[in-house]
Parts: C-alpha cells; structure tokens; sequence
C-alpha cells in the first residue's frame, strides 16, 4: 500500500488576544419613613452587583457581589438614599476579596445621601486584599443637618492563615463624611509596592496586617465606654468636632473582628447584622 503524501497544512491566522472579562455592578437603593416606618422607595440592581432586605426587627440591606471577588479592571458603584426619618443598616453577605490584578485597578465607588432625622448604620464585613492585588476605592457619605450614621472599613492585608506575604500591590483608599455640605473629616490612604515592609513601620501599622477605621456622627457622648472597650489593644478614639472616630490594629482578621464588634455595639447599642454573626 503506497502512502499519500503529507498534504501541507493552510496558513493559520495569527492569534488574537482574548480581553480579560470584567465585572461591573450597579447598585441603587433608596428608603423612606411614611409614618415614621422605614420602607423601600427605590431598588435598582446591574451586573455582579444584588441585595437582599432580609425581614427582621430592623431595617437591613445586604450587597452581594455574586462575581465571587474582585479583580483588576472590575468596576463597582452603590448608591443609597435615606429619606427623613428613615433608618437603616447597609451590610454586605461575606468579607469581599480583591484578587491579583493583571492590568487596571479595580475601581469602587459607594455614595450615600441621608437625610433629616435618618440614621445611616454602614456596616460591610472586611475587605482581604491578595498578593498583587490593585484597588481604587471610595466612600462619600452626605449627611443632612440632624442625620446621624455609624460607619466602618476593615482591611486584611494577606490570606494569613496561609501566609500570604504581600510583596506586591497597589491601594488607594478614600474616605469622605460631610454634613449639610461641610467637611466633616476625610481619611486617605495609599500603598504601593511591598505592602508587608511599609506595614512593619510604627508610624504606618506598627505590623498589624488588620486595620479598621470606625466613625460616627450623633455619638460623641460615646467615647468614654469606646474607649474602655478599646482599652489594651493597639487603638485609638477621639472626636474631632462632630465626629467619633477610633483606629484599630490587630495581627488577623479574627482579632480586628472581635473588637470592631464591640465597638459598633457600644457606640449604636444595638445588635450586629445578622450576617456578621452565621
């Protein structure tokens, strides 16, 4: 049997490079009193970005980014609205992971408006940030004249329970309070590079890799007991005009939690969202 003769294989066009896909979420709430009972007025929800209103005693609203993390290029933006009166706590379902970031930054932006006589409790769980990872991110809360809200941000800087070292990363973090159209207090953060050497230093983390910010306004008369919970741990508290504010460090994300939560529960007495405690 004779064999064939190769037949010469046809010229193959060059490989066109795939984009990587990117998550991009919208998410806009908003909440009105009617009778003095806070009800939902407005529910919009785009992309990766949902929320659920579990029933219970109080108010909440939960996000959920069903992407499953975040990554470079990604793009996030909440909205929320408490009309006068109305009350409500904003949570997120499980901590929110920012992964290695191949490219552009992932960008998150949340603004909230509350209103006359609202009270605003911003709660999300922590935010662990992966070797390599690079996030831009903002809050801007505006408060009317007589609101009140109670916020916090937590960091984790590493998956240390497996040792992650972050030699690699990118962080700029922004957060804005303003009442009635007044600067109440901005807090602005940037690291680039080695994240784990510039958390070593004293005057940055003092090698903490678990920070949190918490701040409040209507609550000065809350420092004291803040400041007795806080006792003994690397923190701090003060009020700076209207608003209360504390700085925490901790080794881990399971020591940071412990004493953010009882701080969120001594200044706004009243119970976790239901998340934080499954």
């Amino acid at each position: 049997m004779t064999a064939l003769p190769p037949r010469p294989l046809a010229a193959c066009p060059a490989a066109t490079p795939i984009a990587a896909q990117r998550a991009v979420g919208r998410l806009a709430l908003a909440f009105a009193a009617p009778e003095g009972r806070t009800r939902l007025r407005q529910f919009y929800q785009q992309g990766c970005l949902k929320a659920r209103l579990p029933r219970g005693p109080g108010v909440e609203a939960v996000a959920l980014n069903i992407s499953g993390g975040i990554a470079g290029g990604d793009e996030l933006h909440t909205t929320l609205k408490l009309e006068a009166g109305a009350s409500l706590t904003f949570t997120t379902q499980a901590a929110e992971r920012v992964y290695r970031a191949l490219g552009e930054p992932a960008r998150v932006a949340t603004h909230m408006c509350v209103a006359q006589g609202a009270m605003l409790r911003y709660l999300p769980q922590e935010t662990i940030l992966f070797n390599g990872f690079a996030l831009e991110r903002r809050l801007d809360i505006e408060l009317a004249p007589g609101a009140r809200c109670l916020g916090v941000e937590s960091l984790v800087f590493g998956r240390l329970a497996m040792g992650e070292q972050l030699r690699a990363g990118y962080l700029r973090d922004v957060i804005t309070l303003r009442q009635g159209g007044t600067l109440l207090w901005q807090d602005m953060t940037r690291l680039e590079g080695d994240i784990n050497t510039q958390l070593d230093r004293p005057g940055v983390a003092a090698c903490a890799r678990a920070v949190a910010s918490i701040f409040a306004v209507g609550f000065s008369d809350r420092l004291a007991p803040l400041r007795a919970v806080l006792a003994g741990a690397q923190a701090g508290a003060s009020v700076l005009g209207e608003v209360l504010l504390a700085r925490i460090l901790a080794p881990d994300a399971a020591a940071l939690r412990i004493l953010v939560a009882r701080s969120i529960e001594i200044i706004g007495q009243s119970p976790l969202p239901r998340v934080w405690q499954s």
